[in-house]
């Protein structure tokens, strides 16, 4: 069952009851992200998180984890372009130690100068494992790509000379603007009782001001071309394309699309790049959705002498595409995205995750049927109706790494698809 209580300054608790079940998953959702951030302050999120596990006025980066390991349980964090999450799964006896220290870590951290040197040193040597990693930056660039000269567009990590000058000020800057109780959220699922989160939380949380949080400049797919040439053994490729917002009426229309054709072994790009035509062994397609923008993106890895090739037949299956679809393949990725979201309703993480996205997207947390609902509706004219626009936009971004001379190049492929 799905209760939702808000506090009088804006702090939400959304909880998920799982009968039969002897573990939780407890976190805080903050609707700050890399997107929220100004240029100078890109990466200061991530770094934010990290900084949130080394030691508050309480607890030292030890007893942090301690606390929780000591009781078998599990925490962890992320960052995301518009989130930053804090979690832990733990027995339902230990729910309330759970919440203290997740609480502990988001509002008091203590930002201690020795602490931040040395995880300013342990997120340099991240962001220079991303940079040796072609196919994990890749999908940096193409973002950046796509969305130049905005937020939407730069990296979660932050460059490197950022992550090199940020300071305690700036910590609690970032904190006081955009960690506030409208932006929060604390969801649950599993073995919890909904009424003792909300006292707890109205101790923990109710009495931080409410406040208005700055306003988020909006993202704008613009497009282009980024080519790095470096002497790798292949040539990692990704293409991007306008998607819909989490709130579009097209939204779960780009994700059948993007499954049928690039979700699994069965599909289009998969049997034809791979499987008949040999030109790659990693072959996929993702739509992801966000506040007021989506990107689809398409990947590949191959040789140099098959990009030519292989960029080509993308584009020639995207082409196609509005006019061949078929319902089968309509059929078999409604299918995966409904077993998806189905199988998913039996993790209480991944419950509490879709708790606290929906919250923050819509106000409130639909029906899990009302969710399969919209993904049944969408039919092979919905599926095809996408792809033509998809087709006929004209925009898209790509990004290549490696020895990619031979690749033809994005305003090429992209006259190609809307012809």
């Amino acid at each position: 069952m799905i209760t939702l209580t808000t506090l009088s300054n804006g702090f939400r608790i959304v909880t998920d009851t799982m009968p039969g079940l002897q573990s939780a998953t407890v976190g805080i959702w903050v609707g700050a992200g890399a997107r929220h951030e100004t240029a100078a302050q890109t990466g200061i999120a991530h770094f934010l998180e990290h900084m949130a596990f080394k030691g508050t006025a309480r607890r030292s980066a030890r007893e942090i984890a301690e606390a929780i390991e000591d009781v078998g349980g599990y925490i962890n964090a992320y960052t995301s372009r518009e989130t930053t999450a804090y979690y832990a799964r733990v027995l339902a006896a230990d729910v309330p130690l759970a919440l203290d220290v997740i609480a502990d870590i988001v509002l008091n951290p203590a930002f201690d100068p020795a602490e931040i040197e040395t995880e300013r040193h342990v997120i340099l040597q991240e962001i220079g494992q991303a940079l040796d990693t072609p196919d994990d930056i890749i999908f940096d660039w193409l973002q950046e790509t796509a969305f130049p000269d905005q937020p939407m567009g730069r990296p979660i990590l932050g460059p490197a000379e950022n992550v090199a000058g940020f300071k305690a000020p700036d910590f609690r800057r970032f904190v006081q603007g955009h960690y506030t109780p409208g932006r929060m959220i604390l969801a649950a699922a599993g073995a919890v009782d909904h009424a003792r989160l909300v006292d707890a939380a109205e101790a923990l949380f109710g009495g931080l001001p409410a406040r208005a949080a700055p306003a988020q400049l909006p993202a704008r797919f613009a497009g282009g071309e980024r080519r790095e040439l470096r002497d790798l053994e292949q040539v990692h490729l990704a293409m991007a394309f306008p998607a819909p917002a989490w709130s579009a009426p097209d939204l779960y229309a780009a994700q059948v699309y993007a499954t049928l054709m690039g979700g699994g072994m069965s599909s289009r790009l998969f049997q034809t790049l791979r499987e008949e035509a040999g030109l790659c062994y990693s072959v996929f397609a993702q739509a992801s959705a966000h506040e007021d923008t989506g990107i689809l993106t398409l990947y590949a890895g191959t040789g140099a002498g098959d990009v030519a090739e292989l960029a080509e037949r993308t584009i020639a299956e995207l082409h196609r595409a509005p006019s061949d679809i078929t319902p089968a393949e309509v059929d078999r990725a409604r299918a995966q995205l409904r077993a998806g979201l189905l199988m998913g309703q039996e993790s209480p993480s991944a419950r509490a995750e879709r708790l606290a996205r929906h919250l923050a997207i819509w106000g409130r947390v639909p029906p899990i049927e009302e969710i399969v609902a919209r993904i049944d509706a969408v039919g092979l004219s919905e599926a095809r109706g996408f792809a033509k626009g998809l087709a006929g936009a004209g925009r898209m971004a790509m990004t290549l790494y490696g020895p990619a001379e031979g690749a033809p190049d994005a305003a090429t492929l992209a006259a190609r698809l809307a012809a």
